[in-house]
């Protein structure tokens, strides 16, 4: 591949991340109410802030390499100590999806249970 293809390849695939991190955050702020937005690459924020407790790591592709994407969120959320390591993912013209380690989940769980009684 010539040196200025990679480039522009580079370029649409960091524009289509920066866009689905805008769409996830307008969709949980405009749906649901959280207040949320897009974090700033400059000030090394998460993809998205204001999910507290939470480190999304978001993305948005064909085919995911799940497991790739929850170790990228696993050692952010450690780098940031700003929460559970969470992969917020979807297909084009798919729904969201959310996928968490099974023990971090659980927690979440247990809090949110502990919470309703």
């Amino acid at each position: 591949m010539r040196e200025g293809n990679k480039e522009k390849r580079g370029r649409a695939c960091r524009n289509k991340g920066a866009n689905a991190e805008r769409e996830l955050a307008n969709l949980l702020r405009d749906t649901w109410g959280y207040d949320v937005h897009r974090g700033k690459v400059f000030y090394k924020e998460s993809d998205l802030v204001g999910l507290t407790g939470i480190h999304p790591e978001v993305k948005r592709v064909e085919r995911l390499n799940i497991h790739e994407a929850m170790a990228q969120a696993v050692t952010e959320a450690h780098k940031r100590a700003d929460g559970l390591p969470t992969v917020f993912f979807r297909r084009d013209r798919g729904e969201w999806l959310v996928a968490m380690r099974l023990a971090d989940w659980i927690d979440l769980y247990g809090a949110w249970n502990d919470g309703k009684e």
